[in-house]
């Protein structure tokens, strides 16, 4: 992850659950707090409730790597926990990666690049044609 490090400590999980702001939707639950750096700290719970170690290593991996793919669209600054729900064990990439965008959203962390996306639907719609 280029502009974040891991969010390690208790105390540091423990203040961000008292002091920070939650959203959740269907999958994760995502908590944020401003940190006072220009970085990032990305912190991940899995618990034994989404399932066996297998499992719950799938399931971290799939946040670490939707994150870090989406990284440069949110703001920096924040600690950010993720916590996920039991019902995003069985859940593919591109849904988990959605709703941690949707949960950015949420929170207004995360950032788009409307050129970007206007300009890619536009050459989508060119290739159509």
């Amino acid at each position: 992850m280029q502009f974040s490090e891991s969010l390690k400590k208790n105390r540091d999980f423990q203040l961000t659950y008292k002091k920070g702001k939650s959203y959740a939707n269907r999958y994760l639950v995502m908590y944020v707090r401003e940190n006072g750096t220009s970085g990032n700290r990305l912190g991940l719970s899995v618990s034994k409730k989404v399932g066996n170690s297998v499992v719950r290593h799938r399931v971290t991996r799939l946040l670490r790597e939707s994150y870090r793919l989406q990284e440069e669209h949110f703001r920096r600054g924040y600690d950010i926990i993720i916590i996920a729900r039991a019902s995003a064990k069985d859940k593919s990439y591109q849904e988990i990666e959605s709703a941690v965008v949707h949960l950015g959203k949420l929170h207004h962390i995360y950032l788009q690049d409307t050129q970007q996306d206007s300009s890619d639907k536009g050459n989508e719609m060119e290739m159509k044609r």
